[in-house]
């Protein structure tokens, strides 16, 4: 939750006025600790995020329109729109399935299998085994 500048601005002057440490004028506000902390560091909200925009793109939306024009709105954002992409799955028989194989194929995925599993090479493998030793002494 984002609380409102003023706010903020209060509260550190507030600590600052009364000389109140982070965890006191925390439980004064009822607000976190963490929260204080990084109002001191930047007191004003951040107004950018890093991260990629996520909105819907209008040509594809367009074709949606044309190609389903009753649906509802739930139904074309339930609709995928998955690009190729690239499937790793292990080694286990039931990923190999013929069916499995096809419906990626379909959908236009590569699909790449894991090496097989060398319990060797697996730094937890030794625990299990002493785990299972002391079981069957018991």
């Amino acid at each position: 939750m984002t609380y409102p500048i003023s706010f903020r601005h209060k509260v550190l002057s507030i600590q600052e006025k009364e000389n109140l440490s982070i965890a006191q004028v925390a439980q004064r506000f009822c607000v976190g600790t963490a929260s204080v902390t990084r109002w001191i560091k930047t007191p004003d909200p951040r107004t950018t995020r890093n991260k990629p925009a996520t909105k819907i793109d209008m040509e594809i939306l367009a074709q949606d329109i044309k190609n389903h024009p009753y649906a509802y709105q739930y139904e074309r954002t339930n609709r995928p729109r998955v690009s190729a992409c690239v499937i790793v799955m292990g080694s286990a028989t039931f990923h190999k399935r013929q069916d499995i194989k096809t419906a990626f194929a379909d959908a236009g995925h590569t699909l790449e299998y894991l090496p097989s599993y060398s319990p060797r090479f697996d730094d937890i493998e030794p625990k299990w085994a002493q785990a299972k030793v002391i079981r069957k002494r018991e």
